[in-house]
């Protein structure tokens, strides 16, 4: 979640009227880019990133961000455009869940 949506993004207060708190813990990523790019998150963001067991990345922002970083990360996401897709060898608009090429755990600062 970011302290402002940025395009489309879930608010607090969404997460909030949703419910999501009830199950989840709801922390900022400090960062008010389009996608997560972990070297502008906060450092809680990437204290809880770095201890996760699993990290579920939704969006295409989200996959550019993380694609490369060396953690267990699910990717859900729609292939947007035509440089993306091919990057994940599918067509594009295709709704993709990939699974990220985790290797060994690694700091990501």
């Amino acid at each position: 979640m970011r302290e402002a949506p940025v395009i489309n993004d879930v608010t607090f207060s969404d997460t909030i009227n949703s419910g999501l708190d009830q199950v989840a813990k709801i922390i900022s990523s400090g960062s008010s880019a389009p996608g997560t790019i972990l070297n502008l998150c906060n450092d809680e963001f990437i204290r809880q990133f770095e201890k996760a067991d699993m990290i579920i990345s939704k969006g295409q922002g989200n996959y550019e961000g993380l694609s490369e970083v060396d953690r267990p990360v699910f990717f859900l996401l729609k292939a947007k455009c035509k440089v993306i897709a091919s990057h994940l060898q599918v067509l594009e608009d295709d709704i993709i869940l990939k699974a990220s090429n985790y290797k060994s755990k690694t700091s990501i600062r």
